[in-house]
């Protein structure tokens, strides 16, 4: 596997090595700290393309000044020998002088240089929460896009907004790039995989697989409805978020939101059929048992009849 670190470095081996013509480049975008779940979009790639191209790099303009940028966990030399035996072609580890020539400080009002904004699917769920998170990854993954020119680009179901974004992105921005998005990578219990699931220990990590649990209850109510029988969205909210009252009195958990969706849109629906295309959602502070000031953010989901 060949690692580089700069653009150039990148489009030059990109030139030499890919005949567009009639190969197939498939890329994984990361910020590294690899787990079982991008390692699926990377075995989805190589069966689906010729060459595949990973990207290690922890965005900033993701991050607002108050989260958790600099404790971001970085473990390159373990991702870069996963990657290696999983198969890689290229990864591509910049820095941040690198995708941003103009500096990234992580105040937006002095930020400068191009910046991506997807409207209409944005503002709502995560980015109520993270009201910049959404323009950092919609720019820096246009930016990755345009180096590596990929033919297929893989993301994970976890962070389904996200997808949704980019997705609105790619084709309203006639991208040359199909994203494609790969079922959520889940632990035995259920947890759905994350980076951020380290943070927790052992007690709290358990009590965690509430957050699917919950979401499952829900789809089970969707799921044994006739096809014209209807049940509200209240309702759904309610059951998710009574499966969490323990939790909550003991100060486990903080609910930040439970969201019945239209997938595509990912505005609230007010009914929901037996047969309607619904993503059922939840962000989820889990404070952890072992240190109480670490507080870790959990986003899990469920789409059915998409």
């Amino acid at each position: 596997m060949l690692v580089l670190h700069t653009v150039q470095d990148v489009i030059s081996w990109r030139n030499e090595n890919i005949d567009r013509r009639t190969q197939t480049s498939g890329f994984v975008p990361t910020m590294g700290c690899l787990h079982d779940g991008h390692l699926s979009l990377i075995r989805k790639s190589r069966l689906e393309n010729n060459f595949t191209i990973v990207s290690i790099f922890v965005n900033p303009s993701q991050f607002a000044p108050s989260e958790d940028l600099d404790k971001y966990p970085r473990t390159l030399q373990a991702d870069l020998a996963l990657l290696e035996k999983a198969g890689v072609d290229l990864c591509f580890v910049p820095n941040a002088a690198e995708m941003y020539p103009q500096g990234i400080p992580l105040e937006v009002e002095a930020q400068k240089g191009p910046f991506v904004t997807v409207i209409g699917v944005s503002e709502q769920l995560e980015g109520r929460t993270r009201p910049n998170f959404f323009r950092g990854v919609a720019t820096i993954v246009t930016k990755l896009l345009n180096v590596v020119l990929s033919t297929h680009a893989y993301f994970g179901q976890k962070d389904f907004q996200q997808f949704t974004v980019l997705k609105v992105m790619a084709e309203e921005l006639f991208m040359n790039t199909k994203l494609k998005m790969m079922p959520i990578v889940r632990d035995a219990d259920g947890l759905a995989l994350s980076s951020r699931n380290r943070y927790l220990c052992q007690e709290s990590r358990h009590l965690s697989t509430a957050v699917y649990q919950a979401l499952q209850m829900a789809a089970a109510c969707l799921q044994n409805l006739d096809t014209n029988e209807e049940v509200q969205r209240s309702d759904l909210v309610d059951k998710i978020l009574q499966h969490w009252v323990p939790h909550v009195t003991s100060g486990d958990f903080e609910v930040d939101y439970v969201s019945v969706a239209d997938p595509r849109t990912l505005m609230e629906l007010e009914s929901v059929s037996g047969s309607t295309a619904v993503v059922i959602s939840c962000a989820v502070f889990v404070k952890d048992r072992e240190n109480s000031s670490t507080v870790v953010r959990l986003i899990d989901n469920i789409l059915l009849n998409q």
